[in-house]
């Protein structure tokens, strides 16, 4: 390679970050521009990132030297009105630069007027979404949420019959039979309920089981509700430290279904047409929403859509890779788990140059030696887990309301059995008194 040889490099992140540093003022500092993106970022008169790291890595790869240079409009590049294109795909067209480094989308539109290289970064197109925004309200029954219908249903099932066994084995063995000329057992049905109801609270119950086969299955189901109770506690202790995080929006259909959020992207991008060339029917009513609100869900920045995720009821819909940052520098906000439409960032050079295939060399070699994973790492690492251990926060009252509406109907039920009692030994005794003083 030509070690004399100079490139002009485009870095659309870079002006973006110069634009809203000087709309900002002399009293914005440099840690504040470095966090709102890892690609390029501007400390003093210096520029460092992911794409300068990756740049220089590759530079001392093929030996080759380079300028950098802003993009003049601060776009990545689209087809305009008149049919040019603008942003970085433009200044590679019309010779301003020779290769662009950024945070660029390989798409078929911009293949057919530039070239690019292997992909360097893998991403899709995800949700960006504010935790406190999308949070469910928590059930009042919260504490039932540990397992599901089928388990609670498959449990009393199991319940039931183990009581009916122990009333049943407890009925055959002569062994449960104190007197039996009397004919008097202890394990009556209700006494079983009762029996199985105390092991399950890990409390000893009466009776106590006499007879070798009753014992059995008074040890299973000991074994059984131990278990059980394990797996309900630890399930309940990570539903409560995780609870703020239960997304009700996991995929594209339920953000089109749900009517509490706003959603769009950035105008122009590939992602924009990525819906509006899609066949699917939940896109293409996304696509629709967007085209009939652009002027107010569309953003011109990716800045500006973090900015309006944080500070409204707004969803954004962009590059995975660029919201599991958002995600890294920002604890309250949360990518959604469904990522389609599979890309790649590559970097742009001119049709037939001849560096495009050794860029694409030196990416493979950089990736096949850990260099990118290191890299991606590195300027993506978050604090938020980190945060998140150290804070600790007392359990709202919604969380355990249902425990206390299940202990207040329990007392109202045992005082009204109570009143019941009462009131049928009253008329017990009274019928009594009045056929002691008829005889």
């Amino acid at each position: 390679m030509d070690k004399g040889l100079h490139f002009t490099i485009c870095v659309v992140t870079t002006v973006l970050l110069l634009r809203e540093s000087s709309q900002a003022g002399a009293g914005r500092n440099d840690d504040a521009v470095s966090k709102e993106d890892p690609y390029v970022m501007v400390r003093g008169a210096e520029l460092e990132g992911y794409c300068m790291e990756l740049l220089a890595a590759l530079a001392g790869i093929l030996r080759f030297q380079y300028r950098v240079k802003v993009v003049g409009d601060g776009r990545y590049g689209a087809v305009a009105a008149g049919g040019n294109w603008t942003g970085m795909i433009g200044e590679i067209l019309r010779r301003e630069a020779d290769i662009a480094v950024a945070p660029l989308t390989v798409t078929s539109a911009r293949e057919e007027v530039v070239s690019f290289t292997t992909p360097f970064l893998q991403t899709g197109i995800g949700i960006l979404l504010r935790k406190d925004s999308t949070s469910q309200d928590m059930s009042f029954f919260h504490f039932l949420s540990p397992f599901s219908k089928e388990t609670w249903t498959a449990l009393l099932f199991a319940y039931l019959l183990t009581c009916f066994c122990l009333f049943l084995v407890a009925r055959l063995s002569p062994c449960e039979w104190n007197e039996p000329k009397n004919e008097e057992n202890h394990f009556t049905f209700l006494n079983s309920l009762w029996f199985g109801a105390g092991a399950l609270a890990l409390q000893g119950a009466t009776p106590r089981p006499q007879a070798l086969s009753v014992r059995v299955i008074a040890v299973v189901w000991w074994l059984f509700t131990l278990a059980l109770l394990a797996a309900y506690i630890a399930n309940f202790t990570a539903l409560l430290s995780s609870g703020s995080e239960q997304l009700p929006i996991q995929t594209f259909e339920d953000l089109v279904k749900q009517r509490n959020l706003e959603f769009g992207t950035l105008e122009g991008s590939s992602t924009f047409y990525y819906f509006k060339n899609s066949k699917n029917p939940i896109h293409q009513m996304i696509y629709e929403y967007m085209e009939k609100r652009r002027e107010h869900v569309l953003v011109k920045t990716y800045q500006e859509a973090v900015q309006r995720v944080m500070d409204s009821n707004y969803a954004f819909i962009g590059e995975s890779i660029s919201q599991d940052l958002a995600a890294a520098r920002h604890c309250n906000l949360i990518r959604a788990p469904e990522v389609i439409g599979a890309r790649g960032f590559g970097i742009a050079t001119a049709q037939a140059s001849p560096w495009t295939k050794p860029l694409s060399i030196a990416v493979l070699k950089l990736r096949e030696a850990g260099d990118l994973d290191y890299l991606r790492n590195k300027w993506w690492e978050s604090s938020c887990l980190r945060q998140s251990r150290d804070r600790w926060g007392p359990l709202e009252p919604p969380a355990l309301g249902g425990l206390f509406l299940t202990l207040g109907i329990g007392l109202a039920l045992g005082i009204l059995a109570a009143l019941a009692e009462l009131s049928s030994s009253s008329r017990r005794a009274a019928a009594h008194a009045k056929v002691g003083s008829g005889s």
